[in-house]
């Protein structure tokens, strides 16, 4: 089984409640002991700066503050997709722990050789 998951993540809080779904399934996977990375792509980079993601996508949802938090304290990391991070002229310096602007040739040396489960949101 591998020991490597990758979470791709397009959507931001304009579906909040597939935010909180891929970021349970990527603690999931981090709180279990696998190294895990989330690909964040389109809206989905405006997450990775700091203050942005905020606010309970349902009732009954955990906070995505929360969400981020458990995620960090788990290991977890991201890369967010250049492309997508300087088309939309946002501040590197202002990424969250654990975030960096990286692409797809990055994710795959991450990966590796060996299998990775993915998921994709």
């Amino acid at each position: 089984m591998s020991n490597k998951a990758v979470i791709s993540l397009s959507t931001g809080l304009e579906d909040a409640e597939k935010v909180t779904v891929a970021f349970l399934v990527a603690i999931g996977a981090a709180e279990t002991g696998h190294e895990t990375l989330m690909f964040l792509s389109k809206e989905a980079v405006r997450l990775a700066l700091t203050g942005t993601a905020a606010g309970v996508a349902c009732d009954g949802c955990p906070p995505l503050r929360d969400l981020l938090q458990r995620y960090e304290a788990a290991g977890g990391r991201y890369y967010v997709c250049p492309l997508c991070f300087n088309a939309k002229h946002l501040d590197a310096d202002h990424l969250i722990p654990g975030a960096e602007v990286n692409g797809t040739i990055p994710m795959w040396k991450w990966i590796g050789d060996e299998p990775a489960t993915t998921f994709s949101y």
